[in-house]
């Protein structure tokens, strides 16, 4: 193995380079959080539990409270149980509630908050090794402005495994297999999608031809997060392997290729308003798939080619919850590359007046929807 395998990753000078990116991503998070502040001052509610104590939030702050075993029994016979929840989100919120004065709650706030910047620095690691700074830039930003980006700042887990995700991919394209398996393993903890950052690394290491035991070592370690939490949930539910699709089940969530989803757009066109947004839909996911299948001809590299496949193939074609899935699309990061190498080209004040306007429109949107249906 060459030295390269056995560096840290770069700390304070790749800090400094993607300072322009982080500066530029916390405001647009300001942005965002004073729009939702003042929307919701307007109608009368609480910004913060907004953000830390409704839907997602509470259920793992339930688990960082009294760990597994709760459930709840619908009257149509579902049961809605939160071993559905991967545990790394609630650890850490225990761990630094036991530390400090702060709820579950405010620290599963505070972990998003921190781990949104770790993630906006990895997207520009990223970025910058494969296209360089201004492109790195651009990338942050248009990961900041996404019409869902508030989720980067709720008590979820989004942030986190982005965080993880893009880390443990730099990992790989600059050849640390160690490094990168630790962290597919903790991502493989975060979320069931943690499931693409382990194929990433094994198609990563498959294809490298670098020799060495760090590389299979990367590959043996990158998997243990997610396997050991399903082995965990079967043995608890005493149904095997299968246990975590059962508890999956309860909550009518699964992977049908889509199917469900198709109906969900087809059902829109029954009448006149809803048939616009099932225009809206499919516009978006034939976006989506465009920009994917750009990154092929662009020739990304095959881990974030893998990664954004696997992301997006999870999300799309899930059988239920089909508000969503623009959430569970956040983390796929390198379909945003083909975006922000376009926004790169432009001078320097024009991109700023396109980020600048598309900045206001999100923070404006995820007011509203946060205050509405929101992030289910």
């Amino acid at each position: 193995m060459t030295a390269l395998d056995t560096r840290p990753l770069p700390a304070l000078p790749t800090l400094r380079r993607a300072a322009p990116a982080l500066l530029g991503y916390a405001a647009v998070r300001v942005l965002g959080l004073l729009a939702l502040a003042l929307w919701s001052a307007a109608r009368d509610k609480d910004a913060y539990k907004l953000l830390t104590a409704r839907w997602d939030s509470l259920w793992y702050a339930r688990v960082a409270e009294l760990g597994y075993g709760y459930e709840v029994r619908l009257p149509n016979g579902d049961v809605h149980s939160n071993l559905a929840f991967f545990p790394l989100l609630p650890w850490l919120e225990r761990l630094l509630a036991s530390v400090t004065p702060m709820s579950y709650a405010d620290a599963g706030f505070a972990i998003s908050a921190v781990a949104s910047l770790a993630a906006a620095w990895g997207v520009f690691a990223v970025t910058d090794h494969v296209y360089g700074r201004r492109a790195g830039v651009c990338a942050v930003l248009l990961w900041a402005v996404l019409p869902v980006g508030i989720v980067q700042s709720m008590a979820y887990s989004e942030s986190l495994f982005t965080a993880l995700a893009a880390w443990s991919l730099y990992a790989v394209l600059t050849g640390r297999w160690l490094t990168a398996g630790t962290l597919a393993l903790l991502a493989g903890l975060t979320r069931p999608v943690g499931l693409a950052v382990v194929a990433a690394v094994w198609a990563a290491a498959i294809a490298s031809s670098t020799p060495g035991r760090r590389r299979v070592l990367g590959m043996l370690i990158a998997p243990l997060g997610a396997a050991g939490y399903v082995l965990w949930v079967g043995h608890r539910t005493g149904r095997g392997p299968l246990g975590y699709l059962d508890v999956q089940a309860g909550w009518r969530n699964g992977f049908d290729g889509g199917a469900a989803f198709a109906r969900f757009v087809a059902d829109k066109f029954t009448s006149f308003p809803s048939a616009l947004a099932g225009v809206g839909l499919i516009v978006g996911v034939g976006l989506v798939i465009w920009l994917y299948v750009t990154c092929v001809r662009q020739r990304q590299p095959l881990p974030l080619l893998v990664y954004a496949g696997v992301v997006t193939a999870l999300a799309l074609c899930a059988s239920s919850y089909f508000g969503s899935k623009p959430r569970l699309l956040l983390p796929a990061f390198p379909l945003l590359l083909p975006l922000a190498l376009a926004l790169a080209r432009l001078r320097t004040s024009r991109s700023v007046l396109v980020t600048g306007v598309v900045a206001v429109a999100s923070a404006v949107y995820g007011a509203f929807w946060l205050n509405g249906s929101g992030p289910p």
